[in-house]
């Protein structure tokens, strides 16, 4: 299946990025998009994002006032963002005629739970946007932001109103849901840094999901889990063209025909490694356990045993999260071993080939390190999964590694399943 034609007279959730709704003009284009949809016998709901630049801004001025504004009050402050948008929208909309109505995410009926700043949607309640649609309104939403059971107003953290149109679509029973951008559709690798790139007609919930973790930044991950846990269907496309997107959906048999669907870069990692650990039950989990705490996510994990009975532990991180790491785990360190001690690398990238097709052909690692080889490309960690290879290279061999990568499984010539 490489596209996907929603019924006549659907539900269609649509979301506009910031840089859709950058200026008054392209406010307008988007409000005359979504009329184009709705004059289609469609029900809209549209879901929108801070105009391009306000969120930097407001933070911003936050730090300008306070060095480390309290992130209950950024919620508060960052929120105003989405609201300004969604009402600029709805007036664009309501001057061609179109019976838009507004609404934040605590009118959306969005309640989430977790930390201020980083929230996650814990629930949706449609019945008023349910009856705005009955009454032929288009529903203008906004992104990022939610609140509480207890009522606080909480933003979502970053890809929060991709987050948003996803749980929106899966409340409401949309037919489709379209991301729309400012690039239309997902590339077998950044067109940025390997200029033969194809952009792909579909590609999978866990292909997606992995680009998605390895760097690719058309979506945030949660957001793809969110879509495959309650299977709504959603196209990734641009808001400044008509022109077909990427639809992303179950994965069907079809698609194990093509190996490799795409090479993804992630750049700003860095490593940290504990050596002199005894092979001890609980150790792992002390150290894990430490940096959890501390709120930092870790992406590669990578154990050994040497002949001495020592271990070592390494894992990635993004390089902003290495000085958090290292202060959170010197306290620790005495309680692992006298001789325990953290070894820290910055400059790091990481690259990732990713394709459902691995689990029925072999020779992907091979192929992917020798490429590597030929070009004089050292790696460092790698990592895999049913799916996914991934390696560290030096963040300066990135954008080269990506190219022969890309080039040697031919991504830039194959067809599409």
């Amino acid at each position: 299946m490489a596209s996907y034609a929603p019924p006549r007279m659907a539900l269609i959730v649509q979301k506009y990025g910031g840089s859709s709704v950058g200026s008054l003009d392209r406010i307008r284009n988007v409000a005359t998009r979504i009329k184009r949809v709705a004059d289609e016998g469609n029900q809209v709901v549209a879901i929108v994002s801070a105009m391009g630049g306000v969120t930097d801004k407001l933070i911003g001025m936050a730090n300008e006032l306070n060095p480390t504004p309290p992130e209950r009050e950024l919620d508060v402050l960052l929120s105003s963002g989405e609201q300004q948008s969604i009402a600029l929208v709805s007036m664009a909309l309501q001057s061609m005629g179109v019976d838009a109505v507004s609404a934040t995410g605590r009118q959306a009926g969005i309640k989430t739970t977790g930390s201020h700043t980083r929230g996650r949607i814990d629930e949706i309640d449609p019945t008023m946007m349910n009856g705005w649609l009955k009454e032929g309104k288009v529903i203008i939403v906004a992104g990022f932001q939610g609140v509480t059971h207890d009522g606080l107003i909480h933003t979502l953290g970053r890809g929060g109103s991709d987050l948003t149109a996803i749980a929106v679509a899966a409340s409401l029973k949309a037919d489709l849901c379209q991301i729309l951008t400012d690039v239309d559709g997902v590339y077998t690798c950044d067109p940025r840094v390997v200029k033969d790139a194809r952009k792909l007609p579909e590609i999978s919930y866990d292909e997606m999901l992995e680009m998605a973790s390895s760097g690719s930044k058309v979506m945030q991950s949660r957001s793809v889990e969110f879509a495959k846990k309650y299977g709504v269907v959603f196209e990734v496309c641009s808001s400044l063209n008509d022109n077909p997107g990427t639809l992303v959906t179950e994965e069907h048999p079809a698609m194990e025909a093509v190996v490799i669907r795409g090479v993804s870069i992630e750049r700003s990692q860095a490593r940290v490694t504990i050596t002199d650990i005894p092979d001890s039950p609980g150790n792992s989990g002390k150290i894990l356990g430490c940096l959890a705490d501390a709120e930092i996510n870790l992406d590669m994990i990578v154990s050994n045993i040497a002949s001495d009975g020592m271990a070592r532990h390494s894992f990635t991180m993004h390089t902003n999260d290495l000085g958090r790491a290292q202060a959170a785990l010197k306290p620790v360190l005495g309680e692992l071993s006298e001789n325990a001690q953290i070894e820290t690398e910055a400059g790091l990238a990481k690259l990732s080939t990713v394709g459902i097709g691995m689990r029925s052909h072999s020779g992907v690692a091979a192929k992917m390190f020798k490429a590597l080889g030929d070009a004089d490309i050292n790696i460092g960690m790698i990592s895999t999964s049913e799916i996914k290879i991934a390696v560290t290279v030096n963040e300066t061999e990135i954008e080269d590694a990506a190219r022969v990568v890309h080039e040697a499984f031919e991504l830039d010539t194959k067809p599409s399943a």
